[in-house]
């Protein structure tokens, strides 16, 4: 059993830090930058094994070397970032089966948002760091690869059990919630995750972790292949990656 600790980083960054006692090993998952971090690993009296990094944008990876040059950490970054991310020590590629944290993690290559990210699944833990593919009802940008790419890459994500605990790159929550109900306005589920996305908003507390299960019934870009909610929004394709395009490109401008 490990220990999950959110650090808000940026504007709306989340970086995670994975504590396992049992074991004695610390990792953390896309360090955008290193102070917040440090700060945490002082307070705690950690040292830090290993970064693991989800794809090579600067707000994920920003803090690597000032960490490895600190703690000596091992470095694990996607293989297809391999040109993009400096000094790594392992690289991790679809399907392969790693340790973070001692705990055993499945890589799931997501390309979209960029071409080489990945999630990581920790089944034994029932969660998966979803960095910038998927977020609570929302996905992400589609920067570097097609729209079919990022659809497929959120099947993947989609059908992990729905007992999954997402934890996400950033806090998107509020702006996703207000493009959801405004596509899906007759929602009750919608409705009554995000009176309580409300709720801890007020409080200034994450809105992260989400249940991946919910998610399924409530995330408009999870949802292309019903035809009945596409049908509602009055999408005429019977082709899923169409429509999603179509819902991203409508998040896009919105």
């Amino acid at each position: 059993m490990i220990s999950i600790n959110i650090i808000k980083a940026f504007s709306d960054n989340y970086i995670y830090l994975l504590r396992n006692e049992s074991k004695n090993i610390t990792s953390v998952i896309d360090p955008g930058e290193s102070e917040p971090v440090l700060k945490y690993l002082n307070e705690k009296g950690w040292h830090l094994d290993e970064i693991i990094n989800t794809h090579h944008h600067n707000d994920h990876i920003g803090g690597n070397s000032k960490l490895q040059e600190i703690f000596n950490s091992k470095l694990i970054a996607p293989l297809y970032d391999k040109h993009r991310i400096n000094n790594v020590d392992i690289y991790i590629s679809d399907n392969d089966i790693i340790e973070i944290a001692g705990v055993k993690t499945k890589v799931i290559h997501t390309p979209g948002h960029t071409l080489g990210h990945v999630c990581l699944y920790l089944e034994e833990e029932k969660c998966l760091f979803s960095g910038d593919t998927l977020f609570y009802l929302g996905c992400g940008r589609v920067f570097e690869g097609s729209m079919e790419q990022m659809w497929l890459s959120l099947l993947k994500l989609r059908d992990l059990p729905d007992e999954t605990l997402v934890y996400c790159g950033h806090e998107y929550t509020l702006s996703n919630a207000k493009f959801s109900s405004y596509i899906d306005p007759k929602n009750e589920s919608l409705k009554i995750a995000i009176q309580k996305i409300i709720e801890k908003s007020d409080r200034k507390i994450p809105t992260i972790p989400f249940e991946l299960g919910k998610e399924k019934f409530i995330n408009p870009f999870l949802r292309a292949d019903e035809k009945d909610f596409t049908n509602s929004i009055g999408l005429g394709s019977n082709v899923p990656a169409e429509c999603f395009s179509i819902i991203r490109k409508q998040k896009d401008n919105f």
